[in-house]
């Protein structure tokens, strides 16, 4: 089992950069594929970010890609996504998700969860 706890949310101004972080306990991340995810009022879940655990490959959905970077750090048990340059449309809660084998963006792929951390962009 997994548990992950995201942090680092808040508010900020449009053009502006936040750093969320990931960590997990009861097992180690070392193995798992980590992904990022983000909801925002009244939308689905939707895919933002993930990495691998071999080969550290990342993929972004489009209108993040340049903005934002995954990252791991194995050590720490920790996963990171740094977003530059935000923009309104970027409000959502963001959640971080693990899974041994999927790298999919499709949520239903991926078995662990955190809680989530409310990320808000004002204009």
């Amino acid at each position: 089992q997994v548990q992950l706890v995201e942090s680092g949310g808040g508010l900020v101004q449009a053009g502006g950069s936040v750093r969320l972080s990931c960590s997990a306990s009861g097992r180690t991340l070392s193995r798992m594929n980590m992904g990022w995810f983000r909801q925002a009022p009244g939308k689905e879940r939707e895919f933002v970010a993930s990495i691998r655990w071999a080969v550290l490959s990342t993929n972004y959905r489009d209108s993040v890609k340049g903005r934002f970077t995954i990252s791991r750090d194995n050590a720490k048990n920790t996963v990171y996504l740094q977003m530059n340059r935000l923009k309104p449309e970027d409000t959502a809660v963001y959640y971080c998700a693990a899974d041994p084998s999927s790298i999919s963006t499709m949520t239903f792929s991926w078995d662990y969860w955190g809680q989530g951390t409310q990320v808000t962009v004002s204009s």
